[in-house]
């Protein structure tokens, strides 16, 4: 049953998930947060081949928080036209309100990814910013492999994530760094993942490849640029 929820463009609600985390709680903060543990780092991490979307027309992004990318997409790339999906409803009313006038070109839907099922659409861009890791690397393979029957040929998936390295570093600060992470945001929101996924082996399971990759803070963060070939 779907439950009109009071947000303008309409989010539908899909239905109440169990063990879903809630994010709500940390929505208005979460830029202040992001900013006083990393400063600037994970937005240029965010931003890093920004330049390289400004022809894409279609874009899903899951998992945007606040909304602060997919503003800058929007306002950026003037015909795109994007659908947004999270599962906390503060997270999207942030997103809507930080996007403007240009929320006209944004369909969002309040919905938990692991169970949400694309409607039929043509994708040619998908942007997921420290979303993954939310996952377990079965979801995102399971996440990698529906999306994969949506995207048009050449199209684009934009991918920002913590990593730990495989060196001293990794297993000195990265790691202990990660680790933290995932026991206050399980505090916080009640997010059950305790490690990052091997998304790079989901999605090339799933048929995407890594076009490019730049690593940010001695690795602890990555951007990649996937693409989905041709299908």
């Amino acid at each position: 049953m779907r439950e009109e929820a009071a947000l303008e463009p309409e989010v539908i609600r899909r239905g109440a998930v169990a063990a879903t985390p809630d994010f709500d709680g940390v929505a208005r903060v979460y830029r202040w947060l992001e900013c006083a543990a990393f400063g600037p780092w994970l937005w240029w991490c965010r931003c890093a081949f920004l330049a390289e979307l400004a022809d894409c027309r279609h874009a899903l992004v899951m998992g945007d928080g606040d909304g602060r990318f997919t503003a800058r997409l929007l306002a950026i790339n003037p015909r795109v036209r994007i659908h947004a999906v999270d599962a906390s409803v503060e997270m999207l009313r942030l997103l809507v309100r930080r996007a403007g006038r240009d929320a006209a070109r944004m369909r969002v839907d309040l919905a938990d990814v692991r169970r949400w099922h694309p409607a039929a659409q043509r994708i040619d861009l998908i942007v997921t910013h420290f979303f993954l890791d939310c996952l377990t690397t079965a979801e995102v393979a399971d996440l990698a492999s529906k999306l994969r029957g949506c995207v048009t040929p050449g199209s684009l998936w934009v991918v920002s994530e913590f990593a730990v390295p495989e060196n001293w570093f990794g297993g000195l600060v990265a790691g202990p760094i990660v680790g933290a992470l995932y026991r206050a945001f399980g505090l916080l929101t009640g997010l059950k993942v305790r490690q990052l996924p091997d998304h790079a082996a989901a999605l090339g399971m799933a048929g995407f490849t890594l076009l490019k990759r730049r690593p940010w803070l001695k690795g602890l963060l990555v951007s990649e640029l996937w693409t989905a070939g041709t299908n």
